[in-house]
Parts: C-alpha cells; structure tokens; sequence
C-alpha cells in the first residue's frame, strides 16, 4: 500500500532530475509548495487515485480537490477516467505507459499480467486457475486488457494469452517498481534483473 511521504525542499531537485522533460521542469518550479507535492506524489506513483494522494500528501479533500483543479486546468497533470475510476499522471507518461499502468493498478488484471509475463503465453483455463476467481470474472477483465492492446489472444482449440509488448511493460514494471509496493513484482523484478 501507498505510505506517506514527508515532502521538503531537498527532494524538489530530485525530482526535477528525474524527469527528463523540460516542460515538466518549468511547471514544478511555477506552482505553489502544496501544488509540487501534489506534483511529487503523482511522479512517484503514476495513475494514482484520489483517495491515495490524499492518505499520501495528508491533504483535506477540498484542499486536495483545489490544487488538483488548478493543476489540471493549466495542464500540468494527465488525469484519466476509465471505467468510472479517476487516476492522475504526470505529463511524461505516454498513452501507451499510461494504459499499462491503469490496469496494472487493477489486482485481478496486475495478476494476471504477471502470470503471463511469467508464463509467456497461457491458456484461458490455466489464468483462471492461478487467479482463483471466477471464468466470468477472468473472461471480463481479458476481455480489458485485450480491447487496450496489453494482451493479445490466439483463438484455436484452446485461447492462448501472450502480452503483446513485453519490454514495455517490464519498464513499467521496473520503472515504478515502489509505487505499485507488491511482492508478486518484487519478485518478477528481481527475477528479470538476474537474467
């Protein structure tokens, strides 16, 4: 789960440094010290949730909801809506990175994701064995994960799943290793880094 960072000064070069954008660095340096934690807390865990970057920065909702509009309004933020659920990301994530890291903040699509990774490619029964739920369940977020590109699906005998860019969502994977604060990835990235 998300922990709450204490956001200072010191940190603000850090994340100026990280970002490779030069946009994105004349926007830090313009906003007030409430909006660059904002700014900071969404860098370090992309497609954030609302409630999430309020538990994160300890800010109330209404003042939360302030600098987000604010934020927003002058397009120092993405904020993405799918399937009734709002996440906020920073200006450098592409669409493409950002429809990775949408579901791979969904447990059932991030499991099954890593089990395709893990597995290169797999059959519908075989997912739906390793998740534990329901072939409904499983066949409705495939069926997500195949719609936005992540998953493609060979249809014969039996469906076979593969993840359509692999080193795509590796670097999602390891890039934002902290911010999606799992063991199952823990271990896929170690396990990816000793080979």
């Amino acid at each position: 789960m998300l922990k709450r960072a204490d956001y200072n000064s010191s940190d603000d070069d850090t994340l100026a440094e990280e970002s490779s954008d030069y946009q994105y660095h004349y926007y830090y340096y313009r906003v007030s010290d409430s909006q660059r934690n904002i700014l900071k807390a969404i860098s370090q865990n992309p497609g954030i949730r609302y409630n999430d970057l309020a538990r994160l920065t300890g800010f109330a909702n209404g003042v939360l909801t302030y600098h987000l509009n604010i934020l927003e309004q002058s397009s120092y933020i993405n904020k993405f809506r799918h399937n009734k659920i709002t996440r906020y990301y920073p200006l450098n994530i592409s669409k493409r990175e950002l429809s990775i890291i949408s579901h791979l903040r969904v447990r059932t699509e991030k499991d099954i994701i890593m089990f395709t990774l893990e597995h290169d490619s797999c059959t519908f029964n075989e997912i739906v064995k390793h998740s534990g739920k329901s072939p409904s369940t499983i066949s409705w977020h495939l069926r997500r994960l195949c719609a936005d590109g992540i998953i493609a699906v060979h249809y014969g005998e039996y469906n076979i799943y593969r993840i359509i860019d692999k080193k795509l969502v590796n670097q999602m994977l390891h890039k934002y290793k902290q911010s999606f604060a799992d063991k199952v990835i823990d271990n896929f990235v170690d396990m990816a880094n000793q080979l």
